[in-house]
């Protein structure tokens, strides 16, 4: 069986806890921004949407680039990689089980419809 680190995904996780952040993601999903673009969006400073911004780096969705003085903040869809594969440890799980469930289940159809069976 495959092991994983369950902290691995942890930042990530942290980055999408929050509606506001998945919002933005939204948004750089479209086109990349610079923080002002993505603070005309919301109710909110500047400062507490570069907060958001830098919460979303740390998580592995976004890549800030410097074009000229201002910064571009883009959408990495490779961000989700890490919960991906937390879940996929999770669905390998169930698949064993689900499979054994299944194998119990023909095993008992199968002797229980066996034509030695019935008197």
């Amino acid at each position: 069986m495959t092991t994983l680190t369950l902290n691995a995904p942890q930042a990530a996780f942290r980055a999408l806890a929050d509606p506001t952040r998945r919002e933005i993601l939204t948004l750089l999903k479209s086109k990349p921004m610079t923080i002002a673009e993505v603070a005309q969006n919301f109710d909110m400073t500047r400062a507490a949407v570069k907060k958001h911004l830098t919460i979303l780096t740390e998580g592995g969705f976004i890549q800030v680039t410097a074009q000229g003085r201002e910064k571009l903040n883009a959408f990495l869809p490779d961000g989700f990689a890490p919960i991906t594969d937390w879940l996929t440890y999770f669905d390998l799980f169930w698949d064993e089980k689900l499979t054994t469930l299944a194998d119990a289940i023909e095993a008992d159809i199968n002797r229980t419809s066996d034509p030695k069976d019935t008197a």
